[in-house]
């Protein structure tokens, strides 16, 4: 079966670099620090990588959010977006202070809840962005609270393994948030 669409043309906003999301100087990444030491480092990488999905799905409308990236595939910037405060929430809130959080969006019925729920009404998108944005609230007010990386969390897993996970995690998926966003307005860049 041929897949057939009208091309978007590819662009960016960086000036200097093409393959920039924007120039260095606007880039909200680069806050001008250097992490010190095995903690500094993880959790700046972690930041980085949230900045880079909220980069990814910032600028679009509830449709483009939700668009699928090709059929079959259920994958949406608003799913990721959904999938990420679902993982926030088990690793920090449930797992490492071990809060009893029900899950947002998954459920027997509907195991991929985040992905399936992902629909592109304005309630749904403001759902979802004032649910990561609590969950990436609540990791951070636990990570500054908590400055052993050898912290164990309610199965044994410790705080240093739960912020690689993080940054495995996000990192994954803002490669798929690369892809998604290029296909919606050809807007490139890393």
């Amino acid at each position: 079966m041929a897949f057939s669409e009208e091309a978007t043309e590819r662009w960016t906003q960086a000036t200097v670099h093409p393959d920039m999301w924007v120039d260095t100087d606007d880039d909200p990444r680069e806050d001008g620090s250097q992490p010190t030491g095995e903690r500094g480092t993880l959790v700046d990488y972690l930041r980085r990588y949230r900045l880079t999905l909220e980069l990814k799905c910032a600028d679009l409308t509830p449709t483009q959010l939700a668009q699928r990236s090709v059929p079959p595939s259920t994958m949406s910037l608003l799913g990721l977006l959904r999938h990420m405060a679902e993982v926030e929430r088990h690793w920090f809130r449930r797992e490492m202070a071990g809060h009893d959080a029900p899950k947002l969006y998954w459920s027997d019925a509907d195991r991929d809840g985040d992905w399936n729920g992902a629909v592109p009404d304005p309630a749904v998108v403001d759902d979802a962005w004032r649910a990561w944005r609590a969950e990436v609230a609540f990791a951070e007010q636990y990570l500054a609270a908590t400055t052993d990386l050898g912290t164990l969390g309610g199965r044994g897993t410790p705080l240093r393994d739960v912020l690689v996970h993080m940054i495995e995690e996000y990192a994954r998926h803002c490669g798929h948030a690369d892809l998604l966003r290029e296909r919606i307005d050809g807007r490139v860049g890393q």
